[in-house]
This record gives C-alpha cells, sequence and structure tokens, in this order.
C-alpha cells in the first residue's frame, strides 16, 4: 500500500508544487515594482480568479472521484463519457465567461473595494488573464481524468507545462517587455493554451483517442452512475462546498489586505505558505481519491480502510516536515518574495499561524480525498456549510474585534480544524455504510 499511495502521491505533490511555485514568482515579480500596490493588485487579482476558478474545481474533482470508481470496475466506455461530459461543460463556461468579463472586471472592483490607486492595475489583469478561461477549466477536466485513470504521471507533465510555461513567459513579459502586471496575466494565458495542447496530445500517445474523435462517438454504458443526474448530483455538491471553502479563503484574503497597506501586503504573503502547505498536503489528498475511488468501485472494504489509514499517514508527515521549514526559514522565504523590510518585519509575527496550519489542514485535506474518491458528496457539503456559517463567520466577529490580525488567523484556523472534525465523525455512516 506505502508504495501504491507514493507511486501516486509523488509525481501528485510535484505537481501541486509547481502550482504556487507560479505564484510566488508572480508576486516576487510585483513585489519589486515601485510601489506596493502592485502586489496588492496581483493579490486581489488572483483572488479573483480563484475565486471563479476554484468554483470550477468541482468539474477536476468530481472526475475524479466517478473515473476512479470506473478504473475500479475496468469500465472503459463510462471513462471516456465522463471525459467528453467534462470537456463539453469547460468549453461552454469558458466562453461565458469571455462574454461576461465586463461584469465581472466591474463586480470584483465593487466587492474588493481596494485603494484608488490599485484598481487601474486590478482591471489590466482581469482583462487579460480572463481570455485563459476555456483552456484553464479543460485543463481541470483533464488532470481530474488523468489522476482517476491512477495516472499521476501525465498530471504531472501537464502541470509542469503550464506552470513552467507561466512563469517563464511572465519573467520574460515583466522583464524583458516591461509589460509590469499585464506581463503576468498573459503569460498565465499563454500557459494555459499550452497546456490544452498538452493535455490533448497525452490523451492520444497514452490512451489512443483523439478529442475530435471523442467529440464524434456515440458511447455508451452499462453502469447506471453514469447517468446525467448522478454527473450533475456529485457535481453540484462538490459545487456548492467548493464554493463555501472559496467564499471563506476569499473573505479572510479580502479583509486580511485591506487592514493598512503594509500589513495587507504581508497578509497576501502569509497566504502563500498557507497555499505552499495546502498543495504539498494535497499531492496524498489526490492519491487518496484516485486509490478509495478504485477499491470503493471494488467495494473492496479492507483495502478502502488500509488506504485511508496510509494516506493519513503521509500527509501527517508531510505536515510536520511544511511547519517545521516554516518555523526554520519563515523569514528567508518572506525575503524571496519582497526586498521591503517593512513589510517582512510586519509579517513575521504571524508566522506561528503558518506553522500551525499544516498540522491542523492535514485531516481536513486528507479526508477531503478520500470522499471525492468515493463521490460521498452530499457529506462534504453539508460539513463545508457548518464549517463556514457556524465556525468561521462567528469566531471571526468574536475574535477580530478583539485580536485583530491574530482573530483573524485564528478563525481560518478553526474553520480548518472543524472541517477534519466533521469528516472523521461521518466516516463510516456516510462512507462505509455505502459499501456494506
Amino acid at each position: 500500500m506505502h508504495k501504491e499511495i507514493l507511486r501516486l502521491a509523488v509525481p501528485n505533490v510535484l505537481t501541486n508544487l509547481t502550482i504556487p511555485l507560479v505564484s510566488l514568482v508572480d508576486v516576487a515579480l510585483m513585489g519589486r515594482m515601485p510601489s506596493t500596490r502592485y502586489i496588492v493588485a496581483i493579490g486581489l487579482g488572483t483572488l479573483v480568479f480563484n475565486f471563479i476558478y476554484w468554483a470550477f474545481g468541482f468539474l477536476r474533482m468530481g472526475t475524479t472521484g466517478m473515473v476512479s470508481q470506473s478504473f475500479g470496475k475496468n469500465d472503459q466506455a463510462s471513462q471516456q463519457i465522463l471525459l467528453k461530459r467534462g470537456l463539453l461543460i469547460a468549453i461552454l463556461s469558458g466562453l461565458g465567461m469571455l462574454l461576461l468579463q465586463i461584469p465581472i472586471e466591474r463586480l470584483s472592483i465593487q466587492i474588493l473595494n481596494a485603494e484608488e490607486a490599485v484598481n487601474p492595475l486590478l482591471s489590466e489583469y482581469i482583462f487579460l488573464r480572463i481570455w485563459a478561461a476555456p483552456a484553464t477549466i479543460a485543463v481541470y477536466v483533464f488532470t481530474g481524468w488523468f489522476l482517476g485513470m491512477q495516472d499521476s504521471k501525465s498530471a504531472l507533465i501537464l502541470a509542469l507545462v503550464v506552470n513552467g510555461t507561466n512563469a517563464i513567459m511572465s519573467w520574460l513579459l515583466v522583464y524583458q517587455f516591461n509589460m509590469e502586471i499585464k506581463g503576468v496575466a498573459l503569460g498565465t494565458v499563454i500557459a494555459q493554451y499550452a497546456g490544452l495542447i498538452a493535455a490533448s496530445i497525452l490523451l492520444l500517445r497514452k490512451y489512443r483517442i483523439s478529442l475530435l474523435q471523442l467529440i464524434k462517438d456515440n458511447l455508451s454504458s452499462s453502469d447506471p452512475d453514469m447517468a446525467w443526474k448522478n454527473f450533475i448530483l456529485v457535481n453540484s455538491d462538490i459545487l456548492v462546498r467548493t464554493l463555501c471553502l472559496i467564499f471563506t479563503l476569499s473573505f479572510f484574503k479580502a479583509k486580511a489586505a485591506n487592514i493598512d497597506p503594509i500589513l495587507g501586503a504581508a497578509n497576501i504573503l502569509l497566504m502563500e505558505f498557507i497555499t505552499i502547505s495546502a498543495y504539498g498536503i494535497d499531492g496524498f489528498a489526490f492519491a487518496a481519491e484516485s486509490i478509495c475511488g478504485k477499491y470503493f468501485g471494488q467495494k473492496n472494504v479492507p483495502m478502502l480502510n488500509k488506504s485511508v489509514k496510509y494516506s493519513f499517514v503521509w500527509g501527517v508527515i508531510i505536515a510536520i516536515v511544511l511547519a517545521l521549514i516554516f518555523f526554520l526559514f519563515g523569514r528567508n522565504i518572506l525575503g524571496l518574495l519582497t526586498d521591503k523590510t517593512s513589510v517582512i518585519d510586519a509579517a513575521m509575527p504571524f508566522v506561528p499561524w503558518l506553522i500551525l496550519a499544516p498540522l491542523v489542514n492535514t485531516f481536513a485535506f486528507i479526508w477531503d480525498g478520500i470522499y471525492i474518491g468515493t463521490t460521498t458528496s452530499s457529506s462534504m457539503r453539508n460539513t463545508m456549510l457548518i464549517s463556514t456559517v457556524i465556525v468561521f463567520l462567528p469566531a471571526y466577529y468574536f475574535f477580530f474585534p478583539i485580536y485583530e490580525n491574530h482573530g483573524l488567523w485564528l478563525s481560518l484556523t478553526l474553520f480548518m480544524f472543524s472541517r477534519g472534525v466533521l469528516l472523521s465523525i461521518l466516516y463510516p455512516k456516510k462512507v462505509l455504510a455505502r459499501i456494506n
């Protein structure tokens, strides 16, 4: 079991770590611009697209869970049906975003309520980066499909193409062509379409499936779980769960950015630590999705329980390593992101929250993988609603007036802790009971 988890998890960890590295490059590029408003603009611009694209994360997660179960059943027709449906939704959604780009920009400016000097930079970023939408959402589907097929190597190759291209192009456009924040946005657009091309090539070379043939084929499956109704139900539950998560993180980031200019910039840099720990641990959560989905599809309870146990073992190990790195090198990492001593000094008192974060968050992340793989989507939705509405928001309004920025970080920590506890309690009844 250890070998099976590591075979899937190691490429997933490498895949995930390339994502925050691109964000770090973008923040570092803007961190060396003449004013801190560039840091705030890139942080808020990323927030806008995280809110939008994470909302479509259900396509990645739902695809992984359902495809992994089809893989366990050896149902090739179902595997292709799920890919076709996911890509159809991705392309239509991306085109819809392009049509709505002006309302999206205006609503973002109004909701974020940033300093007046930040808004022009934020608008430039939004109007350029939104052109990546069709490709970005389609890449989510391809990544989920590869993971469901127990093929984390293809997911790694895809991530390296996207994020490597993104980092290189952003650096070239900012420093060689002096495009400032426009360069960061355009670098992302170029990278996402490069990823779409790479995914199509991987699909054809490894699985002998061409996108054109996939669109033309009238596929059928004997599996009743492949009905559109089930596909929509699972993905709608994950969508609600994801929207709650996005709301919480966006609420946190918006409040954190607007306390004052220096502390706002510090909080945005600190959130990069949270992102790093999340993506590192999520490598094992993605492995849990694939493995648990496979054994759930086979109705193999002993192997399912074993995969759950070892997923947590590895998740905790990674969390401890990350916490030690943050403890030992927190200031050094912040120094890579900005050369402004005032911002680093403002961030340092809050580094202990980042040391605690991976140790708390790992339980919620690994359980997410298990629940996604077993398509236990309604429980994920319900626990996220409880953690958002009953835990996070009351905690923020109670603790922030007393402890200010520390109260904000405490609220986020309690939110993640409650998710892990609730999902642990529900596992026997909501997951295992569906097999027995």
